[in-house]
């Protein structure tokens, strides 16, 4: 049965698939291509991991660790970079771990 999907898999899908006796069809994207496709894996992944229950959840991060990394890595973006930067922000923003929900302004 033929299914439709359009959108960035893993380097061994293609293998994967081939060994569970389907076939595929896939294509080779251009790095803007590549880029583009990273970005909207990114939400998919998020949304993914948002969605989990507490047993996945794992899982769900290390895919969307996965994604950053590549992502991370087709823009040129250092791993000490991006710490630097979370630390800044950090510093400026503070971080996650007072649970604050705002709920409005005034």
């Amino acid at each position: 049965m033929k299914k439709e999907y359009h959108k960035l898999v893993r380097d061994r899908i293609p293998e994967i698939i081939r060994k569970s006796g389907n076939e595929c069809e896939f294509v080779i994207l251009a790095e803007a291509e590549y880029r583009q496709a990273l970005l909207q894996k990114l939400i998919e992944e998020a949304r993914e991991a948002a969605d989990a229950d507490e047993e996945n959840l794992v899982a769900e991060l290390a895919d969307l660790y996965e994604v950053i990394d590549a992502v991370m890595a087709s823009f040129g973006i250092s791993g000490d970079r991006l710490l630097v930067e979370q630390i800044k922000r950090r510093e400026a923003r503070g971080g996650f771990t007072q649970k604050i929900m705002l709920l409005r302004t005034f």
